[in-house]
């Protein structure tokens, strides 16, 4: 988290954290990253920033600079995996599958930054062998809630996945060592499988979606 108040916006969902220690920093200090993984076994990378000004440099040094310091950190300590939350649609739009080479086409900001991201984590892993599994969630929910990351109420489309199911993921793909590198489609609503790599997602991670998306349909 940068401050304390990160935690503001969903602390009436989630109350206090007490699953261990918070420490504040800005990831794209790359002193503040080292001091903050310092001594952990492996690493989630969640970090993301959106803007609507374009004058306003905080998406290449958050979503960019801090990932970088991020993986450099990681590969200096030891770090034994990393998991990097990416970002992808669920359907190509022009009818390509989604396998772990095919990049997002859009061209937003934010997709470039995700997409640069991605890249970033290849390279590092290929020079440096750290091993690192990508993993392409599209629109993050909450199942339990019925709420949407803007808190809009459900209304169930494909491309949907529930936080928890995410937050399973994530765990799978620490756990699995024999995982090196992987890039891997992370979607809940079962039509999703005609169009990106989720089922071989569930196959590599061993995950199995419990979210029930079908209610919000």
């Amino acid at each position: 988290d940068y401050g304390p108040q990160a935690w503001e916006a969903y602390r009436d969902t989630d109350g206090d954290w007490n699953g261990g220690e918070v420490v504040h920093g800005d990831i794209a200090d790359s002193h503040a990253v080292e001091q903050a993984i310092s001594g952990v076994d492996c690493v989630i990378h969640t970090a993301v920033y959106f803007v609507g000004d374009p004058n306003d440099d905080k998406p290449f040094l958050i979503n960019l600079k801090g990932l970088w310091n991020v993986l450099q950190a990681a590969q200096e300590q030891g770090i034994r995996k990393v998991v990097h939350i990416g970002s992808c649609q669920t359907v190509h739009p022009e009818g390509i599958f989604f396998s772990s080479e095919v990049r997002r086409p859009d061209g937003s900001l934010y997709a470039v930054c995700k997409r640069l991201q991605e890249e970033m984590c290849r390279q590092v892993h290929e020079a440096f062998g750290l091993p690192i599994v990508v993993l392409r969630p599209d629109y993050i929910v909450d199942s339990r809630l019925g709420i949407g990351k803007y808190r809009e109420p459900l209304n169930i489309r494909n491309g949907f996945v529930c936080r928890h199911d995410l937050a399973e993921a994530c765990r799978l793909a620490l756990e699995k060592d024999e995982v090196k590198f992987d890039v891997l489609h992370v979607v809940g609503t079962p039509e999703a499988d005609a169009t990106c790599n989720t089922a071989r997602g569930r196959e590599v991670l061993g995950l199995e979606y419990k979210g029930n998306l079908d209610q919000y349909r």
